[in-house]
Formats: structure tokens, C-alpha cells, sequence
């Protein structure tokens, strides 16, 4: 499938992916949301593992990028019975990947988190959400490497129906769990791992369903159980490692961040948590637009177009930075209004208490909009390598501010929250730096 460089192309594969994509950025909003109206202590843990688990949930989602990136470049070049077989190389190792997930989650976690937590309280909740959430790992890491195929060749929207439906299982279990309705136990922080497990399993049976009865799988060569090759396996591992990477010192920091903050009292952590929430509500377009990017960049590569590259990537990002502002104004500026049917008035002081990093949210979600273009456009050139040292580079610069900032200074939460700002203003900077110098055209996928 040869792409074009339109605007409707764009809003084509990158609108179902922005529910797709951010399929975590959901369940994380739903568990939030719930433990808000449960008890501020739940709230507040929550805040901490989530972001734990969103972690552990990135580190499948960029190894499955790798895959994504083969697919749309061997679509671009019109080998579409080359999808199977990176499909299935790319499914061998998630599972593998999970295996190793759900052991670290199931026994290594009680001894990182006691590094990390002072909280008695945080540090029990944490573990109890962990102990149902980390049996959906399997689950999550096989679904995304259905998207990251779905994507790759273009045919995006069945994503939005799988994903909605998750969403749904998962509100409803987790008010059941959470609260003890409909005859269903009272597990409360608990619950929310167990309802969110529980949706990622019905997730990935839709999927399955879907593809039983999809025409195109056979072109595909998706019912064709190919041995294990791992030659392909390494190849999708070296390009998908620096992603994940990129993801781990992204999210990693961001829990790091957390952590820090979890050392100023259970109070900011909360506050914290609420503008994460918010954060994760307001990214979903740039999720859904980073990666339609990245598929279409490694696409146009595949078609020789190397000249259209910049020309999409520039497209994408001012439809994503309008999408997301046209979402995140309104909140920003009038969030008790807006975001009372979800929080309610339980504790108004809370909100009251974020409404300085609200306004700050506008700033770096213009940032993250334009910036995460860029940066997935460059890993969809295939210079994954480049954007992990940059990252890297990036995020000490990022946790050295904070630890600044919270630990040897009294600005208080804004300014630690300006990190962001910092952050992206550097990694949008330099990926232009390295995309206008074209030396990603003599990259090999």
C-alpha cells in the first residue's frame, strides 16, 4: 500500500490509532478516576504504580514498533506476504517479553518498591493493585503487537472498535470491584488491577475474532505458522531496543519523578497524580498521531520518497497540535467545570490545589504535540539509536532539574512540573537538527 502525503491520509490512519495507541493512557484514566471518589490514599497510590505500570506496559509497546516499522516499510514496497512472518517474529518474543514481566511484577517488585517508597500505606496498595494487574501483561503485550500490525499496514480501524470495548469492560468491573457493587467483593485498589486485567483479556479475544474473519489475513500469511526466525527476530530487536529504551528513561523518569515527589507527603502526591490524569487525557491525540507518523514516515521510505519526509512529519504535527489544543484549552482554563462529570465535587480543594500546573499543562502539551511528532517521525526513519541517546541525554538533564528543584529548593510543584517544558523544548530541538541534516537517508530497515 503506497501512502500519500494528504491531510485526510493522515487523519485516516492516526484518528482510530489515537484510541488504540493509548489503550494504557485509558485504563490508567479509568483506574484514576475511580480511586479519586474511593479514599485520597487510594488516589494517591495509584499515581505511583500507575505510572509503574505504564512503564512495564511501554516496554511491549516499543518492541512492538520495531515490527511496526518492517510491516510499513515492507508495505511500501509492496510485499505484503512479508507481514506474517514479522508478525509472528514480533509475537514470539512479546510473549517471551510478558514471561519475564509477570516474574519481575510477581516477585521483584516488593523489594524495588521498598528502595523507592517511604509511605507504608502506598507501599501495601501498590502491591496489592500489582498483584492482580501484572497477570494482563500477557494479554497487553500480545494486543499490541496486533495494533503494531494493524497499523503497520495501514487499516486502523477496527482499533478503535477493540479498544472502546476495553474501555467499557473496564469501567464497568472496576466500579464493581472497587465499591463492592452488583454482589461483586469490595477490593478497592485491588479491584481496579482485576478490572483492568479482566478488559485486556476480552481485548485481546475481540482481536482474535477480527482476524479470524478478516479477508485480507491470508495475503497477509497470518494463518501460516511460521518457524522461529531468528535472524528477523534480532533484526526487529535491534531496531525496536533503542525505543524501548527511549520509552524507559521517558516513563522511567516520570516515575522517578513520582518517587521524589511521593517525599514531599501524601498530599502532593495526589495533586500530582490529578495533573497526570489530566496529562494522560490530553496526550491522546499526540499517541494517535505520533504513531500514524511513524507508519507513514517508514512507508514514503519504502517508496523511495525519502523528499516527502519532512513534508508529512510537519503536516502531522500542526494537525496534532490543533487536535490536542482544541481538547486542552477548555480544561486547562476551566477544569472544575469541565471535568466535574468525571471527579465530581468530593474534594474541591484538591483541583483547586492543580490549577497552577492546569495552566502549565498548555505549554507542555504544545511542546509534547509538536515535539513527539518529530521524535516519532525520526524513529520511523529508522534511526531509533540516535533518538535513544538523545533521550538519554535528555533525561538527565530532566531529573537533575527536578531533584533540584524539589530537593534543595522551595518552588514548589509548578516548577517541578516545568521539567516537561525543558524536556521537550530539547528533544524538538535537536531531532530537527538531525532530520534537516538527512543522514538517516542512507539508514537500512
Amino acid at each position: 500500500m503506497k501512502l500519500k502525503t494528504s491531510y485526510a491520509q493522515i487523519l485516516a490512519i492516526s484518528a482510530p490509532i489515537m484510541l488504540g495507541s493509548a489503550a494504557q493512557n485509558v485504563i490508567a484514566l479509568s483506574d484514576s478516576v475511580f480511586l479519586y471518589h474511593k479514599t485520597e490514599l487510594d488516589f494517591a497510590a495509584i499515581g505511583f504504580v500507575g505510572v509503574f505500570y505504564l512503564v512495564v506496559a511501554a516496554i511491549g509497546y516499543g518492541f512492538s514498533r520495531g515490527g511496526q516499522i518492517i510491516i510499513a516499510r515492507r508495505m511500501g514496497e509492496e510485499r505484503p506476504e512479508e507481514v506474517g512472518r514479522t508478525f509472528y517474529s514480533m509475537l514470539y518474543f512479546e510473549i517471551a517479553l510478558a514471561s519475564f514481566m509477570f516474574l519481575f511484577m510477581q516477585f521483584g517488585c516488593p523489594y524495588f518498591f521498598d528502595l523507592l517508597v517511604q509511605s507504608e500505606e502506598i507501599y501495601t496498595k501498590s502491591l496489592a493493585y500489582l498483584e492482580y494487574r501484572s497477570w494482563g501483561v500477557f494479554f497487553s503485550y500480545v494486543g499490541v503487537a496486533i495494533i503494531a500490525m494493524y497499523t503497520g499496514v495501514a487499516r486502523t480501524y477496527f482499533i478503535i472498535v477493540d479498544t472502546v470495548i476495553m474501555a467499557i469492560v473496564n469501567i464497568v468491573l472496576n466500579y464493581g470491584l472497587i465499591f463492592g457493587k452488583w454482589g461483586l467483593p469490595e477490593m478497592g485498589i485491588a479491584g481496579a488491577g482485576l478490572a483492568s486485567s479482566i478488559a485486556e483479556v476480552v481485548a485481546f479475544v475481540i482481536f482474535l475474532v477480527y482476524i479470524l474473519f478478516d479477508k485480507k489475513a491470508k495475503d497477509y500469511q497470518l494463518f501460516k505458522l511460521p518457524e522461529i526466525d531468528l535472524e528477523l527476530i534480532k533484526q526487529q530487536y535491534k531496531l525496536s531496543l533503542p525505543i524501548v529504551a527511549q520509552a524507559i528513561v521517558g516513563l522511567g523518569s516520570w516515575f522517578v519523578f513520582f518517587s521524589i515527589v511521593e517525599k514531599l507527603g501524601e498530599r502532593e502526591l495526589a495533586i500530582s497524580n490529578l495533573a497526570r490524569m489530566v496529562y494522560l487525557l490530553l496526550s491522546i491525540p499526540t499517541w494517535g498521531f505520533a504513531s500514524g507518523v511513524n507508519t507513514m514516515v517508514s512507508n514514503f521510505i519504502g517508496q523511495n520518497r525519502h523528499e516527502d519526509v519532512m513534508k508529512i512529519i510537519w503536516k502531522t504535527a500542526k494537525i496534532c497540535w490543533l487536535s490536542t489544543m482544541i481538547l486542552t484549552l477548555p480544561v486547562a482554563l476551566f477544569p472544575e467545570e469541565i471535568l466535574y462529570p468525571l471527579l465530581g465535587n468530593s474534594d474541591s480543594s484538591l483541583m483547586a490545589d492543580t490549577q497552577d500546573i492546569f495552566y502549565l499543562l498548555i505549554g507542555i502539551l504544545s511542546l509534547f504535540a509538536i515535539g513527539g511528532i518529530y521524535f516519532n517521525g525520526l524513529a520511523g526513519t529508522g534511526a531509533t539509536l540516535f533518538g535513544l541517546k538523545m533521550q538519554a541525554w535528555c533525561a538527565i538533564v530532566y531529573l537533575v532539574y527536578i531533584y533540584v528543584v524539589v530537593n534543595l529548593t522551595n518552588l514548589g510543584l509548578v516548577w517541578a512540573w516545568s521539567a516537561e517544558i525543558l524536556y521537550w523544548i530539547i528533544i524538538l530541538v535537536v531531532t530537527i537538527v538531525y532530520l534537516r541534516s538527512k543522514k538517516w537517508h542512507a539508514l537500512k530497515v
